[in-house]
């Protein structure tokens, strides 16, 4: 038998049905780099200032001397010019800066959601819905003014004010060394202060998640809230959660308005020096610190209009240090989810695959134990099932049914031992292909809000109408879509009934081509025995020439199976035909 099987990540890896068959890799957070020509084009602005500046000092110094207004016209359209090519420059650096951040965003953000795609639904540690909603939206969002923005300052910042510099000491060496001792004083409290801002905005972040996280778990549970009469207290915790988060916000404030404040202080003095002393130099009070002897009036104007400048890169910086703080926090929380998202054996990737014939499979010397378990639940444990073969796991509850279909699937890895589908092992290099070929039914199967044709089909392509009729005729719900058509399914299949909701599941696995192998966990489980035996039959007849696995406590499935496989209890596991 040929088959092509097709499916998305977010099949594969939804909770309760990770799915019907593949998902996508994820692939490791890059920590982003400086956008480097956008912070040439800035520097250029930057550094544009001072031949306007020298315009502008020596057009004074000329008319002072005596020279006629009209001297003035050329260094005025010269100092024109450059302004508007400084203005363009800073425009298209500016703006170059911004597209780089939010492209390098967009695909940190597809990094950490492939990541999180990754993680198996039977992961205890996988990171809860509303904290991955509020990293990959809200903290996420704070790198772009950091990569935008700081990266590109930073780099101004060192390299403009040591050129300005230069320049200042051409002409008085005093002067410069009142900007040389100056300057370090910036950095120093930038660093002094960041430290906090940064611990800050961590805990701003992480009080972010907390309370997005929380809100999330209480809606998901409203019905459950009011059923205990637990609305006020629900609310009274969410208003807490709520002032705290205002509480940080508005500490994070306050630390960036202080860095603010007390670096425009230091640049005002510096520029207060530097302005002392061209003023007592022209007064004849202070006769050194220039080398020609004294400075002329277009010299000393021209280091007074480059002190300023020489501050602002720094200013400028000090200005968005919180963003830094916040930046990096955001990116330490993608990173955090992509680095914890390969908890699935292998990579999970949207593929087409050629596949034929059912697929055997071979366990041999598993263990395996939980990692909140002192027991293993499974110990040197071997299984045998041939292509084809319909098996049923049973076993008492937490006996490990469910746990056993995990590991087949590749959804938890083994401690030790192997897993072979179709004489291929189970691994990091083969669970792509080989979950491309296996169907899963979960308990319970999860449903998207949407069509019943959406439901069926999850995204994937080469699913046409007539596959999809196929598949509702093969479970027995054509006469569902007939009476609902296209009217929309709530999340989690509300307004579907247990056994319509199980019969959806089997379309899943019955559209297209036939997979290799089903696993389904508990498929007859809080149903009416008429619905069950109908389940079952719509079950089988799905399952005719593939191999299937049915974790269940149905002795009436059980007993519609080729063989029952017992699992007993986890110090003494062995199989039993």
């Amino acid at each position: 038998m040929s088959a092509q099987v097709t499916t998305t990540a977010r099949a594969a890896t939804d909770a309760g049905d990770p799915s019907v068959r593949a998902a996508a890799p994820a692939t490791s957070t890059t920590r982003p780099g400086l956008p480097r020509f956008a912070a040439a084009l800035q520097i250029s602005a930057s550094l544009l200032w001072i031949p306007q500046a020298a315009a502008i000092a020596f057009a004074i110094g000329n008319i002072a001397d005596g020279a006629p207004a009209q001297a003035a016209i050329l260094p005025a359209f010269c100092i024109f010019l450059l302004g508007i090519l400084r203005a363009g420059l800073d425009r298209a650096g500016t703006t170059r800066a911004w597209d780089d951040a939010r492209v390098r965003l967009s695909a940190l953000r597809a990094n950490a959601a492939a990541a999180v795609a990754t993680h198996s639904p039977l992961d205890a540690s996988r990171p809860s819905s509303g904290l991955v909603a509020s990293t990959l939206t809200e903290q996420a969002d704070d790198i772009v003014p950091w990569l935008a923005r700081f990266l590109p300052l930073r780099t101004r910042a060192a390299v403009v004010p040591p050129i300005i510099l230069g320049f200042v000491f051409v002409f008085s060496w005093v002067a410069a060394l009142a900007l040389l001792m100056a300057a370090p004083v910036i950095p120093i409290f930038m660093a002094l202060i960041g430290w906090q801002a940064k611990a800050a905005s961590e805990r701003q972040l992480t009080r972010m998640g907390n309370m997005n996280a929380f809100l999330l778990d209480r809606l998901r549970g409203l019905a459950t809230i009011r059923a205990f009469d637990a609305v006020d207290s629900t609310a009274l915790r969410l208003r807490a959660n709520a002032e705290e988060l205002r509480t940080s916000t508005m500490a994070v404030l306050r630390i960036a308005f202080l860095s603010s404040a007390v670096l425009e202080l230091f640049a005002a003095l510096g520029v207060a020096l530097v302005a002392v002393y061209v003023g007592f130099h022209f007064l004849g009070e202070l006769n050194f610190g220039a080398w020609g002897g004294k400075l002329t009036l277009a010299q000393g104007l021209f280091v007074l209009l480059l002190a300023p400048a020489f501050f602002e890169p720094l200013r400028d910086l000090s200005s968005v240090w919180h963003d830094r703080a916040a930046g990096q926090a955001g990116l330490e929380a993608l990173d955090r989810i992509t680095r914890g998202g390969t908890k699935i054996v292998g990579g999970l990737e949207s593929t087409a695959v050629e596949v034929s014939g059912a697929l055997s499979v071979w366990i041999d010397g598993l263990t395996f134990r939980h990692a909140e378990s002192a027991t293993a639940t499974f110990s040197d444990f071997a299984l045998s099932i041939h292509p084809g073969e319909h098996v049923a796991v049973m076993a008492p509850s937490g006996g490990g049914k469910s746990t056993l279909l995990a590991l087949v699937a590749g959804l938890s890895s083994p401690d030790t031992g192997i897993v072979r589908l179709g004489g291929e092992p189970m691994n990091h290099a083969s669970a792509a292909h080989l979950r491309a070929r296996i169907a899963w039914l979960g308990q319970p199967p999860h449903i998207f809000s949407g069509t019943l044709r959406s439901n069926i089909t999850l995204g994937r392509p080469g699913i046409g109408t007539g596959d999809v009729a196929r598949a509702m005729e093969a479970a027995h719900i054509a006469h569902l879509a007939a009476q609902r058509g296209h009217a929309m399914i709530g999340e989690n299949g509300a307004g579907l009934s247990g056994g319509e909701t199980l019969r959806l599941a089997l379309a899943r696995a019955a559209v297209g081509i036939r997979p290799g192998l089903i696993l389904v966990d508990e498929p007859t489980a809080h149903l009416d025995s008429v619905t069950a035996a109908e389940i079952t039959d719509r079950l089988l007849a799905i399952a005719e020439g593939t191999t299937l696995v049915v974790a269940t406590h149905d002795p009436a499935l059980a007993a519609r199976m080729d063989r029952v496989v017992m699992l007993p209890a986890p110090a003494q596991l062995e199989v039993l035909a």
